[in-house]
């Protein structure tokens, strides 16, 4: 039940960043005077419908998308010339003229999406993906500055009871010749919140394990929290030897071997609570995220290949891929239902809101793309139409007619392919060779 609840949260959290993506296109649109016919969320057949004004709002059986119906995308036949329609593109375009124009009513033509200036149509077409950043921008300041981030804390979850010496296995048992670890022979225990040590106040892990690092093998006092009541004690780090990391990865010598260093040492582990940021640190989060989807968006084509080996052949399946929307949802239950210490509800609830924020990002940057039917391509439509305007201008000749973007349709057609083939092959990959959390 927790596994069908995590979904249906996801599937609701989807269809709402899908609705007010077409509200972001829906309300510029609408401000610049433009007659808007359908507002939709999803696809197919349509489960409720209400008109209000001249716009019809409704549901579709298949919430996969979602659209609003600007009347007049495309100029008509007269605005561009009436070209002739010899080949079977120009054809698909003629077509899409024809129906573009049946929807504007007699005497609204000056109500067409076509007749708007190039920083309307920008507007309103980047209307859509900003909406999704603003909806992941929120998510992620309710997240950060609310819930808080999963940090290491001056809490010990563990006391380790010898000094593992460098190089050897970490989790084996404690053996006779061992050297006794220094926290457990202090008294320290798991659960203790440590406040001070050597009479400086801690108030978070890292400071805490610069100052042991730094004491060396000297005594210091130190001082803890314990069932509420203060305790003070003494304990003597001993010097240890410990691998050496740069950005989270182990520095290695030419030969393999990892490269140590002496550190002051006591055996004890943070443990790990959600930690609220300030509002400050939101914007370099988003920022992060937003560059390394669009990274993904640029290698797209790389990675939809690197799918299908792991979906059809032997290759496995790498933990940064590109997931579908099965992928997404299973991520979503994986969440819900999981049952581990210290992932409560507050833990489920943040990370379900980080996944629709990550999820709303990449809604974002996929919409960039350059090419129709996404709102990246009719942004490249209307900045040419803008672009022959001022060419124009400063030649002293005479004004363009709007960009015919009814030629560009037949590649809509193509990239629609393309997406669909894609999506199938990701649910195909996601069912086959899942990713799931760890």
């Amino acid at each position: 039940m927790a596994y069908l609840l995590g979904v249906v949260v996801l599937v609701l959290g989807v269809l709402v960043s899908i609705g007010l993506h077409e509200i972001g296109h829906m309300v510029p649109a609408k401000r610049f005077g433009v007659r808007v016919s359908q507002y939709m969320v999803g696809f197919g057949p349509t489960l409720w419908s209400r008109t209000k004004g001249e716009t019809e709002y409704g549901l579709k059986a298949i919430p996969l998308g979602g659209y609003v119906r600007l009347v007049g995308m495309y100029p008509t036949a007269e605005a561009v010339g009436d070209p002739p329609a010899r080949t079977t593109f120009g054809k698909i375009a003629a077509q899409a003229r024809e129906a573009s124009a049946q929807e504007i009513l007699p005497g609204e033509d000056h109500r067409a999406f076509y007749r708007l200036s190039t920083p309307k149509k920008v507007v309103v077409m980047l209307g859509g993906p900003f909406m999704n950043l603003l909806i992941a921008i929120v998510l992620l300041t309710v997240v950060i500055s609310g819930f808080g981030v999963a940090a290491s804390s001056t809490t010990l979850s563990a006391v380790s009871q010898c000094v593992i010496p460098a190089g050897a296995d970490a989790s084996r048992e404690c053996g006779t010749g061992d050297e006794p670890a220094p926290g457990a022979a202090a008294g320290l225990q798991p659960g203790d919140t440590v406040i001070a040590y050597d009479g400086v106040e801690v108030t978070g892990w890292d400071q805490l394990s610069a100052l042991i690092q730094q004491t060396g093998d000297r005594t210091v006092p130190i001082v803890v929290e314990r069932d509420g009541d203060e305790v003070a004690t003494t304990v003597t780090p001993v010097v240890a030897e410990r691998p050496v990391y740069e950005d989270g990865v182990a520095v290695t010598e030419p030969d393999g071997s990892p490269v140590t260093h002496e550190v002051g040492f006591l055996g004890i582990s943070p443990s790990t609570e959600l930690q609220t940021q300030p509002v400050s640190t939101v914007p370099g989060v988003v920022g992060n995220a937003v560059a390394q989807t669009l990274g993904v968006v640029v290698t797209l084509p790389a990675r939809v290949a690197d799918v299908a080996q792991s979906a059809f052949g032997s290759a496995e399946r790498d933990e940064s891929t590109i997931i579908s929307v099965v992928g997404v949802g299973r991520f979503a239950g994986e969440i819900a239902s999981a049952d581990a210490e210290g992932f409560g509800t507050v833990e489920r609830v943040a990370s379900m809101l980080t996944l629709l924020a990550s999820l709303n990002i990449a809604l974002f940057a996929f919409n960039l793309i350059p090419l129709l039917p996404l709102d990246g391509g009719h942004v490249v439509g209307a900045l040419w139409e803008g672009a022959r305007r001022q060419i124009a201008r400063l030649r002293r000749r005479a004004r363009p007619g709007p960009f015919d973007t009814a030629r560009l349709v037949p590649l809509a057609y193509g990239v629609f392919v393309l997406l669909a083939g894609m999506g199938a092959l990701l649910i195909y990959a996601d069912v086959v060779n899942p990713v799931t959390l760890g």
